[in-house]
């Protein structure tokens, strides 16, 4: 008997559970940025979470917690219900902040899974017009003339500006001081008021400023040239052998996320990023769309971190 009510216990649990699987979503889902208002994850969270609120019936409510690289965002998802109403919409710096974050309150492959990557972007190197610099040989030979002396932003330690550029450091055989904002706008405004000499910006967010002449385009960080910028070259082709970098964008809930939920949310995202207004918005951004299954992104995951890990450790990372 005891054994009957165990199963039958069991049965209850598991028949609830997929009630409530079934039901969803039956109230507002959030997505959580782990980056202030205005950053290319902001933008590309609001653009794919109005799409998808749209089709489930649901808002999507958006939640900037920016702060570490994007590892107090990610550490609240990690620790939330799995139950499909907290999301995390990161960057590629998730792939590395467990190589310079030794204590992080998660662990970036048993507490999160991947659902699927949404954009692509690439990042542009800018300077402040008044420094004189035309070309990416220009900020090498200024680096090297001033060892350490000169400094670089970034959208906060560990973040995908902050590899990008660590990447670029390394290959150029550079030295130069990091200074981390909170988000991108932070670090672009540091920029153009002259306080900081450069900083591989996301496309979106610096190219209004480029066509305004408030920022000089030096390269791109893609392997190859944008249609956005088509007379910029790449930092290889501007002569930094092996410092292409691509930031992603993507979809990330707690790994204990039901199987049934984790379809229903990528099926839902690449819905999305299909649509004719993500598309065009993206295209707006210099953004594109990227998608792939499950297992395919937490493999990619890792397999960032495996890069990211090297990166870190020939070039000294540490949070700061």
């Amino acid at each position: 008997m005891k054994r009957l009510l165990t199963v039958l216990a069991a049965a209850l649990v598991a028949g609830s559970a997929l009630a409530q699987q079934a039901a969803w979503p039956s109230k507002p889902i959030k997505m959580v940025v782990p980056f202030t208002a205005g950053s290319v994850t902001d933008i590309i969270a609001r653009t794919v979470g109005d799409s998808m609120g749209k089709s489930l019936g649901q808002p999507v409510i958006i939640e900037n917690k920016p702060g570490a690289g994007g590892t107090i965002g990610a550490a609240q998802v990690a620790k939330s219900e799995p139950d499909g109403y907290t999301l995390l919409i990161h960057s590629s710096g998730h792939a590395l902040n467990p190589a310079i974050y030794p204590n992080l309150p998660y662990d970036t492959v048993k507490d999160l899974t991947g659902i699927t990557p949404l954009a692509s972007v690439p990042n542009v190197m800018v300077v402040n017009p008044s420094r004189g610099w035309k070309t990416v040989a220009d900020v090498i030979a200024a680096a090297k003339a001033k060892p350490g002396q000169l400094n670089y932003a970034s959208a906060g330690t560990g973040s995908a500006t902050h590899m990008n550029a660590e990447k670029f450091k390394l290959r150029a055989g550079i030295d130069a001081q990091h200074v981390p904002f909170k988000g991108t706008p932070e670090a672009i405004s540091d920029v153009i008021g002259g306080r900081n000499d450069w900083f591989f910006a996301p496309l979106s967010a610096a190219l209004p400023l480029i066509k305004d002449g408030k920022l000089q385009a030096l390269a791109v960080s893609t392997a190859q040239r944008t249609p956005s910028l088509p007379n910029v070259p790449t930092t290889i082709e501007a002569g930094v052998p092996g410092s292409d970098y691509t930031l992603w964008v993507g979809l990330i809930v707690p790994s204990a996320t039901p199987a049934p939920l984790v379809k229903r949310l990528h099926d839902e995202a690449l819905k999305a990023i299909a649509s004719p207004e993500v598309k065009t918005r993206l295209a707006g951004l210099g953004a594109d769309p990227f998608k792939m299954e499950p297992a395919a992104f937490n493999t990619y995951i890792k397999a960032e971190m495996e890069s990211a890990a090297a990166i870190a450790k020939s070039a000294n990372l540490k949070a700061q």
